[in-house]
């Protein structure tokens, strides 16, 4: 019995880290969105975490683009047994358009 309740709560914490990865996926799309949009870094920084609680927001500029990484711990997986950090990224183009490019 005691290896059916390690089983069980193996599979309930891949789904609670799936679940967050899907959360800071979002967050990081969010992100970079708005920081391309030029919004200032702590109202990005709050809609982060307001989207994944303890949630921290990096940020660079490669280009014509504007990347964000948002990274936060998984706190009950494995009963806490594990210190896991989860993180997602994305990037934007900045300026929140695209040019039209007419070819001949």
């Amino acid at each position: 019995m005691p290896a059916v309740a390690l089983v069980l709560v193996c599979c309930l914490s891949g789904v609670q880290l799936a679940g967050l990865q899907v959360r800071l996926q979002d967050a990081a799309a969010t992100s970079a969105r708005s920081l391309a949009r030029d919004e200032s870094v702590a109202r990005v920084a709050r809609t982060a975490s307001a989207l994944v609680g303890s949630a921290r927001v990096t940020s660079q500029r490669h280009d014509d683009l504007v990347c964000a990484q948002v990274s936060a711990p998984a706190r009950n997986a494995l009963l806490g047994l594990l210190p896991i950090t989860l993180s997602a990224s994305s990037c934007a183009l900045a300026g929140g358009g695209a040019e039209l490019v007419e070819y001949p």
